[in-house]
C-alpha cells in the first residue's frame, strides 16, 4: 500500500478529487494551505506527488477528521530502526480516546518519514501529543545495546496539523 500527497489551492484541489471521486483522496486544509491524501495500492492519480510505503497501519483513515503529520528525517543508517520502533505504534494509539488511524509512511526519494495520526478533534490529539510518551525525537527511545544513544536523526522533526473541511448546513 502506498500513499501519494500534493498540494494546491483549495479549489483545484477540489477539482481533482472530485474527477477521482473512485478513488481514496482525503482533502485537508491547514497552516494556509491544502493538501490531497491518495491511498492505494495502484498508482497515483497525481502528477507529481510525494509517495510514501506504508510500512505501519491502524484504522481506517475517514473524510472527517483531524491529522498530524509527524515529519522526522532519519538517517539511513538509523531507518530500520526507526521503522522497528514506530511501526507498531498505531496498536498502541488505538484504545485512545479520539484516535481514528495511524500510517507509518516510509518516504521514496527522501529522508524524512511521516507518523500519519488521526483523531476525531483537535482536542484529543493534543491531549495525547502533550502526553510524555508521544515525544519523537526523545533520544531514550533510541539505545544500543551498552545503553549508549544512538543519533538516527538528521534534523529536528516538526508536525503539520490539518483538518478536513465540513460542509456549512
Amino acid at each position: 500500500m502506498n500513499i501519494y500527497m500534493t498540494t494546491g489551492t483549495i479549489d483545484f484541489m477540489e477539482k481533482v478529487k472530485e474527477k477521482y471521486k473512485n478513488e481514496s483522496i482525503i482533502l485537508m486544509n491547514g497552516g494556509g494551505h491544502t493538501l490531497l491524501l491518495h491511498e492505494t495500492s495502484g498508482a497515483s492519480v497525481f502528477q507529481t506527488p510525494r509517495k510514501y510505503e506504508v510500512v505501519g497501519a491502524e484504522g481506517q483513515l475517514s473524510e472527517n477528521g483531524y491529522y498530524a503529520l509527524d515529519n522526522v528525517a532519519v538517517t539511513d543508517e538509523g531507518k530500520p530502526i526507526f521503522e522497528h520502533h514506530y511501526k507498531t505504534m498505531g496498536t498502541k494509539l488505538k484504545d485512545l480516546p479520539g484516535f481514528i488511524a495511524f500510517r507509518l509512511l516510509r518516504p521514496i526519494g527522501s529522508d524524512t518519514y511521516i507518523i500519519l495520526t488521526e483523531w476525531t478533534e483537535k482536542r484529543l490529539y493534543e491531549l495525547w501529543h502533550n502526553s510524555p510518551g508521544s515525544k519523537l525525537s526523545n533520544p531514550n527511545n533510541f539505545k544500543d545495546q551498552g545503553g549508549a544513544t544512538l543519533h538516527i536523526f538528521s534534523s529536528a522533526p516538526y508536525t503539520a496539523t490539518y483538518k478536513t473541511p465540513t460542509e456549512e448546513i
